[in-house]
Order: C-alpha cells, then structure tokens, then sequence
C-alpha cells in the first residue's frame, strides 16, 4: 500500500519546490522594490531585525537537530523522539521560522509576514500528504502518535528521546548547508536596505 502512495508523495515533492521556486522568484521582486517604512536606526527596525537574526540562527540550528533524529529515516522508521516528540512536523516549523526571520531583514514585518504565510500554505499540502504515506506506511502506529502530538505547534511536555542516537552525518551536511541561504539573507539585505536608502529607491515602503 506504502508503494502506491510513494508516486504520489514524490509528486508532491516536486510540485512544492516548482511552488517555492517562483515564490522564491516574486519575493526577490518584491524585496527590490518594497522597502522598510522605518529608518535604518530605528527602534522598531532595528527590533524587528534583531529577532529575525535569532529566528534565523534558531532555524538553522533547529533544522540540523531534526536531521539528527530523521536524517535518512523518514521513509523507513516512524520516527517520534527528539523534536519529533514535541510536534509531528519541527522540520516545517523551523524552515517557516527561518523564512520570517530572513524577511525580517528587510526591516519590514509586513513583507515577512506575508511571505511567511505564502511558504505555509505551500507546505501544507506537502504536510498532508506525508501523513497519509506515513499513516500507511505504518498503520496503526502512526495514527497513535498523530492522536497524541500536535501537528505544528510544539507540545514541551510530550519530549522523550532515547539515550543514544544513531546520526548520518551527510544528511546532517545537508541540512546545514540548505539553511545557509536563510543565514545569507542578513548581509544581502543589509545591503539592499542602503541602496533603497541610495540610488535604489523602493516603489513602496511598508513597515
């Protein structure tokens, strides 16, 4: 049964990163030509960047803990210990993370929140659809641990881990270096923010 879903979750893979491409291609747009309502050394610019630094760096650090639980796993083992003891989906709460933190570079909280909305709703049927393969997959089992941990926000009560860990450390690499992107987004909007407030003048600001 596990094989007649896998097409499908491997379809929906694919129709996901085609999604986050051309979101990817709008925000770019959008971040060139939206800039901050705030000066650069505001309070609540500079508050709002500060956050989505530590949004930033607790994404990257967050993602890498998961990796260390599921790295390799996902299809083979339920995995439910770790961060996948506290909510079913920490991979997808940590990469929506790093997406507001990255927009919050920009100084404006209305642009991240917007385009972490849009990542979200992009992940959710990808979301669905690896809970019907792992529910599947492994009947019974899986819908015990959907019947007892949250889908999305963290449940700090529920945490068991054992105390050894198997970790692959490719995917750990992996991991790691696919969050660097959100890391990189503080200097490349730091620049960007000094040519809106130079010769690249933002068609709109927003706060």
């Amino acid at each position: 049964m596990s094989e007649l879903i896998l097409p499908d979750l491997q379809t929906v893979q694919r129709r996901r990163k085609r999604v986050l491409g051309f979101v990817s291609v709008v925000m770019l747009f959008a971040v060139l030509t939206i800039g901050s309502a705030w000066p650069q050394s505001s309070w609540p610019r500079v508050a709002v960047e500060s956050i989505g630094l530590l949004l930033i760096l607790a994404a990257i650090v967050g993602r890498a803990w998961c990796s260390l639980y599921i790295g390799g796993r996902k299809k083979s083992e339920l995995v439910q210990e770790g961060p996948y003891s506290l909510c079913r989906n920490p991979l997808y709460v940590f990469s929506v993370m790093g997406v507001f933190g990255a927009l919050s570079q920009t100084g404006s909280i209305s642009l991240a929140a917007a385009f972490t909305a849009v990542t979200a709703a992009v992940f959710i049927p990808v979301v669905r659809q690896e809970e019907a393969y792992l529910s599947a997959a492994f009947p019974g089992d899986y819908d015990d641990y959907a019947r007892r941990t949250p889908r999305f926000l963290p449940a700090p009560a529920l945490w068991r881990t054992s105390s050894e860990l198997t970790v692959r450390p490719k995917f750990l690499v992996r991991t790691l270096l696919d969050g660097l992107p959100f890391l990189a987004a503080w200097p490349a909007f730091e620049l960007l923010s000094a040519l809106h407030d130079g010769p690249l003048k933002p068609l709109l600001r927003l706060p």
